[in-house]
């Protein structure tokens, strides 16, 4: 069994997500998971689960939270 970084829970189907650096995280769930290592959208704040938008060096979860920051250029596709 592993103790996952997050929650501290010890679970035999633990899991690692080995990272482009070398480094090894190892989590009890993809709840664990992301809320280590999804990116926080640069205007709100929340995790960014999905593809989102970047400009300017930021990170957003949508486009609206980038044209808040002045990203007018970006949009949303459905």
């Amino acid at each position: 069994m592993a103790i996952c970084e997050v929650c501290g829970n010890d679970y035999s189907l633990s899991f690692e997500v080995h990272m482009v650096d070398g480094s090894a995280h190892t989590f009890d769930s993809i709840e664990c998971a992301a809320h280590k290592l999804a990116p926080v959208c640069d205007n709100c704040g929340c995790k960014v689960l999905g593809h989102g938008h970047q400009a300017g060096g930021q990170f957003f979860c949508c486009a609206h939270c980038a044209r808040a920051q002045g990203h007018a250029e970006l949009a949303d596709s459905a």
